[in-house]
């Protein structure tokens, strides 16, 4: 809901202190001193960093166990044992798809972040009963936050017969992107996955988001017959990697002529910043020319017990993990989770000047790399032009 606000005395990106109106949702004037106009709500920014809205830009909404009772994991090792445990036992450990995804998001938005892009999964056990709870639960809490489905396969498409069909009938319902999962280890049939959801995507003129979990040179094969597809499509610019481990091979001879093409064919890479796989090079990425975005991936799911999602957080990570030290390298790890992850979704109006949605954070702090490594719990989100969440404490109710 659009809204009109006076924000005074506040640092956008950490630079000189200015007011910022904002009239029906959207930034109309920056300077000093502006008059409030009649009716307006005046915001004190108490010489606090603005941000433009953080952005998560890879998560799982409909299968947290956040607010649940403690999830003790046995699970694995195999990735295939964490899939086919989870499709499992969804309903038996209460995940609804509604409740937990809007869980979620009020968690997200208390952290700063205003847009999600969120993979939902399709299979023939639940059918289309996330997609619809997810879409449900971003109807009712688009007050606070932005909701973007990728109908994703988790346990494989041609594996499980039937799962194309139902990624045919997501889209039908809405989803925005279309998702695919590790073509030659879950699916072993690279061309008939990578044909499949290419096919949708032309069918339905969305873009393509694949989880690539595949190392080395399986990862790099992969990722080739991607760039390959890409190419002969005209999907330039519609293409996302998300985790891309290949990526992080020690062998120049294998990911330069990767990088070479992702950057002409602008395929944006995901990447979490793991500590337990290799990872995506984020910085010589970024001077490429490629788009590289962040997520918080699964948040206390049955995969695993971490995540609070705090972009500001998945930022200090994707610093660490790439030794990032000095302040302007620091700046590249906040653009990862805010400009880039914009970028990658293809966000309107998205930033902190004239004309920009009023979707933003204020932060305490010095510079932008202090906000980083602080990452104090006092922050104020605003969504459209309205304070939405105020210091841990959203305008929202959790069900």
């Amino acid at each position: 809901m659009a809204a009109d606000l006076l924000l005074r005395n506040v640092r956008p990106l950490g630079g000189e202190a200015t007011d910022i109106l904002i009239e029906k949702g959207r930034i109309v004037r920056l300077g000093t001193d502006l008059a409030a106009p009649a009716g307006v709500a005046v915001e004190d920014g108490r010489n606090e960093i603005l941000l433009p809205g953080l952005v998560e830009a890879h998560t799982h909404l409909d299968k947290s166990l956040w607010g649940l009772p403690w999830y003790k994991n046995e699970v694995g090792p195999k990735l295939l044992d964490k899939i086919d445990n989870e499709r499992l036992n969804k309903r038996r450990l209460g995940i609804d798809p509604y409740q937990q995804s809007a869980r979620q998001s009020i968690q997200s938005s208390l952290k700063g972040s205003t847009h999600i892009r969120s993979h939902i999964d399709i299979d023939t056990d639940h059918g289309m009963w996330g997609v619809e709870g997810v879409m449900k639960m971003r109807d009712d809490y688009r007050d606070i936050i932005d909701v973007e489905i990728v109908a994703f396969p988790q346990s494989g498409m041609l594996r499980r017969p039937g799962t194309l069909e139902l990624m045919d009938e997501a889209m039908k319902l809405g989803a925005e992107v279309v998702g695919g999962l590790d073509p030659c280890t879950i699916d072993r049939d690279p061309k008939g996955h990578l044909d499949a959801v290419f096919a949708l995507c032309q069918r339905y003129g969305k873009p393509l988001d694949i989880h690539l979990h595949e190392p080395g040179e399986v990862g790099a094969f992969s990722m080739d017959m991607i760039i390959e597809r890409t190419r002969a499509l005209g999907m330039k610019g519609k293409v996302t990697i998300s985790h891309a481990f290949c990526l992080g091979t020690p062998d120049p001879a294998l990911i330069d002529p990767l990088i070479a093409q992702l950057a002409e064919l602008d395929i944006a890479i995901m990447t979490t910043a793991p500590a337990s796989r290799p990872a995506p090079p984020v910085k010589r990425l970024i001077e490429a020319g490629i788009r590289v975005c962040s997520g918080s991936d699964g948040i206390r799911d049955t995969w695993g017990p971490y995540g609070n999602a705090d972009m500001l957080e998945r930022a200090m990570f994707v610093g660490l993990r790439n030794n990032f030290r000095r302040d302007d390298e620091l700046r590249i790890a906040l653009d990862v989770c805010t400009i880039e992850g914009a970028k990658v979704m293809e966000l309107d109006g998205y930033g902190v000047n004239q004309g920009c949605r009023a979707d933003l954070v204020l932060v305490p702090g010095e510079t932008l790399a202090e906000a980083i490594v602080t990452r104090s719990p006092k922050r104020r989100v605003v969504k459209g032009g309205k304070v939405v969440a105020r210091d841990g404490v959203s305008i929202k109710s959790a069900p």
